[in-house]
């Protein structure tokens, strides 16, 4: 089944069930400026980030993937950096450097792959998965106050959803519904159920009573559950490089999120005393 197909279906799926549910509780819906974070979000979050990193796995393992998408807090402080807050602690910079380094060494062993067609635009892919993911986490942090945050998710998705299936209808690179096997809609089912609805619901809490670095730790366990059951499920390899390489990038990512955890508990300590 087509990766964009797939995608397309999950999220137009995903985002009717959000949508009924909270229109049936009635909900109205935005008007106005308030559907512009709608489109942004639906743009960087699904259009963007989940179809991607979909598309990207069609390439590259399982593994070397989810290390790729687990590298977004990365992208949290050179956005950051480039944005010049001052907020960025020296630490987190040390930890940016290390996730870089892990990089390098994962990717080492895989040089001669990037003359192949296939793998650089898998691995192209997935870094603009995670890049956007990045981006649309900053701004869901700045917004989450303008909006319901659990119904937007919805529209979101719907949005997308939408959009991806109209692209996939015009391009061709799709099969009829009466063909995509069982196995293929409990995939999607499970997407729908685990990856649509309960995560994106604790991702969202997480972000409304977590910094943005702390809901960012959920990256450490992405990988290491991806790697593990690539090797059970598909027979994919855990190769030296991907188990050093992996290793020091979730300790850069590490260091990321204990320096910005300090520096939130002094700024609190800050408040308190004055």
């Amino acid at each position: 089944m087509p990766a964009l197909q797939m995608a397309g279906i999950r999220q137009l799926m995903g985002g009717f069930l959000y949508a009924v549910f909270f229109i049936g509780n009635g909900r109205s819906l935005p008007r106005g400026k308030e559907w512009i974070p709608i489109l942004v979000l639906s743009f960087l979050n699904f259009m963007l980030s989940n179809s991607l990193s979909t598309w990207g796995v069609q390439f590259i393992s399982a593994g070397l993937g989810s290390i790729i998408g687990a590298t977004f807090p990365l992208w949290l402080v050179v956005i950051g950096l480039i944005r010049k807050k001052p907020s960025i602690p020296q630490a987190a910079v040390i930890g940016s450097l290390l996730g870089f380094g892990g990089i390098c060494v994962i990717f080492s062993e895989h040089l001669h792959e990037f003359t192949r067609s296939d793998f650089l635009f898998g691995i192209t892919i997935s870094f603009m998965a995670s890049w956007s993911w990045a981006f649309g986490t900053l701004y869901t942090k700045d917004q989450a106050k303008a909006f319901n945050p659990y119904f937007s998710l919805g529209l979101q998705m719907l949005i997308s959803g939408i959009v991806l299936t109209s692209l996939t209808g015009i391009t061709g690179d799709f099969i009829p519904l009466s063909e995509i096997p069982w196995q293929s809609w409990m995939a999607i089912a499970y997407l729908l159920i685990f990856g649509s609805v309960i995560s994106f619901i604790a991702y969202l809490y997480a972000l409304q009573h977590l910094s943005t670095q702390q809901t960012s730790i959920y990256a450490y366990i992405n990988p290491v559950v991806a790697v593990i059951l690539g090797v059970l499920i598909f027979n994919e390899k855990i190769t030296l490089f991907i188990a050093i390489g992996g290793v020091i990038s979730l300790y850069g990512v590490f260091i990321i999120n204990q320096s910005f955890r300090k520096m939130n508990r002094f700024a609190r300590l800050d408040h308190a005393s004055s």
